[in-house]
């Protein structure tokens, strides 16, 4: 037989990841989170997932990033003062990175602060350069607006249009807008040239809809509100997750309260719910039922689902962060639903924070899941599934036959 050829090693595809740790518009900028994760994580991801990339590098001066960075697979390379400060430019940094890997040959320059990059956008500027002959790459975004620029007088001019003459859209040539989100370097062009841009330059189409760049706080309001449609993070599973942590009220109820002429109180629970944590039970997670409110229904339900307690708590990150101590899990681990704002402590704690369908929009912008079932309806046995499969995905029992609750007098 003939010897068999060696499998041959894939080309070195480096994706740099520039995230330094000063931020004048906005405090701490990479580090603030989008649905749960945080930007230079969900910049992390997007390279990590994407077929060609071989390399993820993050390159920063602050070891809290480093940190972040490191947990979502990335290696670091610890930027220089030298090339740290408001004026260093993105090139100064992958120039350093690339110093540790001679035998790239494709280097990519990926912002975090773009936080609907996708892997596709990613794949898409390195095969421009790796497969396509392009010496670079870059994303950009169809763009048909008129752009305009204030002269010195104070008066408007049409910049690349005759303002006198206002063609249809479809007699117009197409433009494009560069997203700022990824750029593709030949290595070896870029180490000469030390610049983004040289030789045959290969546009990237992407979704407009998903261009934001981070540069103010109104930004990260904006990415926060829209990350519960654009974001195609997956929903944890068993693999994810070692704990359940629940809020009660809104979370397990509906957030209504009945109450009788003598003052006990009424709340409706959901039979599927109760699936939920029996399964989640068995399958070995730890479970925690975690409320401010100091009320014996809390308590009762708990019992029933035969499932600890801790109500009546008014730091419920401090308890959390200690019953995580006691129990030896790492929060990172830890699943917490929620739904008002009071949980957004616990959110930030958390690596898998999850609002119910019906949360408040502040709580819905800070997850990193959301169910599409509202508190009180199903949303912990939707969540069970998720972490355990398809024998819990049927049609939970009908919403409008609830348990009930009460307060013992």
């Amino acid at each position: 037989m003939p010897p068999t050829a060696a499998p041959s090693t894939p080309p070195k595809v480096l994706a740099v990841i520039p995230a330094r740790g000063g931020s004048k518009g906005v405090p701490a900028k990479n580090l603030a989170s989008v649905a749960g994760v945080p930007l230079v994580v969900r910049a992390v991801l997007a390279c990590r997932g994407a077929r060609l990339v071989t390399d993820v590098v993050v390159s920063t001066d602050d070891p809290a990033i480093a940190a972040a960075a490191r947990s979502a697979g990335a290696d670091v390379v610890v930027r220089p003062a030298g090339i740290s400060g408001d004026t260093a430019t993105s090139e100064a940094a992958v120039l350093h990175a690339l110093d540790a890997h001679p035998d790239a040959r494709v280097v990519l320059l990926v912002q975090c602060t773009s936080p609907f990059l996708t892997r596709e956008d990613v794949e898409g500027v390195a095969a421009a350069v790796l497969e396509d002959g392009a010496e670079t790459a870059v994303t950009v975004a169809p763009f048909h607006g008129f752009l305009w620029r204030e002269d010195e007088l104070g008066g408007g001019q049409g910049m690349g249009h005759d303002k006198s003459f206002r063609p249809r859209r479809q007699d117009r040539p197409q433009d494009f807008l560069e997203t700022g989100a990824a750029y593709a370097m030949d290595a070896e062009g870029f180490r000469t040239h030390r610049h983004r841009f040289f030789g045959r330059t290969a546009l990237v189409r992407t979704d407009p809809a998903r261009v934001l760049e981070i540069d103010e706080p109104h930004d990260l309001q904006r990415a926060r509100a829209l990350a519960p449609v654009l974001d195609r993070l997956p929903t944890p599973t068993r693999d994810d997750v070692d704990a359940v942590v629940l809020d009660f009220d809104g979370t397990q109820t509906d957030d209504k309260v009945l109450i009788d002429s003598e003052g006990r109180e009424l709340v409706a629970v959901h039979r599927g719910d109760g699936l939920g944590i029996a399964a989640l039970r068995r399958a070995g997670l730890k479970l925690l039922v975690l409320s401010t409110e100091q009320n014996p229904v809390v308590a009762a339900r708990a019992r029933k689902l035969k499932i600890p307690v801790l109500h009546g708590i008014d730091r419920k990150d401090v308890a959390l962060k200690q019953w995580c101590e006691d129990e030896g899990v790492d929060p990172q681990r830890v699943l917490y639903a929620g739904n008002d704002v009071n949980d957004l402590p616990c959110f930030a704690l958390a690596g898998w924070p999850v609002a119910v369908g019906s949360a408040h929009d502040s709580v819905r912008a800070a997850a990193r899941a959301v169910t599409r079932t509202p508190g009180g309806e199903g949303a912990i046995r939707e969540i069970a599934a998720w972490l355990l499969g398809p024998e819990l995905t049927h049609t939970p029992p009908p919403r409008h036959a609830p348990q009930t609750q009460h307060t013992p007098a």
